[in-house]
Order: structure tokens, then sequence, then C-alpha cells
């Protein structure tokens, strides 16, 4: 699905924006919020204000989680089985979500890269956020 040179670029990418995880993070769950209200309900314990702390540390979460399956996309279900596991029979999130969140990342990413978020970056990382949507829905099938 990707090549090495998208593994290679999309790696680099997560690398370059893990110190500023928690704002591209509560930014693309800001822009996941207004753009679908009902996935609200599952943060309906936290405050999820901009800015907010709950919101910041939930986007950190999401974007070292990205990142780190980044590393060696070729393991993500390994990686990311823990992940499956909660967020499919703990938590009980609609998989549907995390297609929409992953929409989402790409309009963050794209503001804070700006012109580095070229065609290229652009589709190398539309593979991958696909890619760990749909690793994370596994467990619900």
């Amino acid at each position: 699905m990707l090549s090495k040179k998208e593994k290679k670029l999309i790696a680099e990418i997560w690398d370059r924006l893990k110190h500023v995880a928690e704002h591209i993070g509560s930014d693309a769950l800001l822009r996941m919020f207004a753009s679908y209200p009902g996935t609200k309900t599952y943060f309906s314990h936290l405050d999820i204000s901009p800015g907010s702390e709950h919101l910041l540390s939930h986007g950190k979460k999401i974007v070292l989680a990205i990142a780190e399956g980044s590393k060696d996309i070729s393991q993500l279900t390994v990686t990311l089985a823990p992940l499956q596991t909660l967020h499919a029979y703990q938590l009980r999130i609609d998989p549907t979500n995390f297609k929409l969140f992953s929409h989402c990342m790409l309009v963050s990413l794209a503001v804070y890269m700006g012109e580095d978020f070229d065609p290229v970056a652009h589709a190398a990382m539309d593979k991958y956020l696909s890619a760990f949507a749909a690793v994370l829905a596994e467990k619900y099938r």
C-alpha cells in the first residue's frame, strides 16, 4: 500500500511534529467535534473546550500513537493492538469515528505544515491514516 519512500516520508513528518503533538491533536479533535458533533458523546466526561488540559492531553496521546505507528508501518497491527482492545471493548467507540478523525487530522496537518504538506505528503499521509483507522476498527469485526 505504501512505498518505502512514502513510509520514510511519513515517519519523518511525525518525528518532526512530535514536539507540537498536543496542538495538532487537539486541533484535529476540535475539527472533528465541530464537523461531526455526534463524536463529542464519547468525551462527555471531559472538558473539551479549546485549550483545555483534557483536550490537549488526549490530542497528544493520539498524535504520539500515530507517530509511534509510523516508525514501522508493517507492524501497525501489533503496535496498535492495545488501542484496538481499549477502543473496541472498553470505550466502545463507533469505528466510523476513526475515519472521521483521520480526515480532520489531514486538515490539521495541512494547517501546521503549510507548503511542506505538498500533494506527495498529503497522499502518503492519507494512505497511512486510512490504514491506521482500519487497524483500529479491526476488533469490531
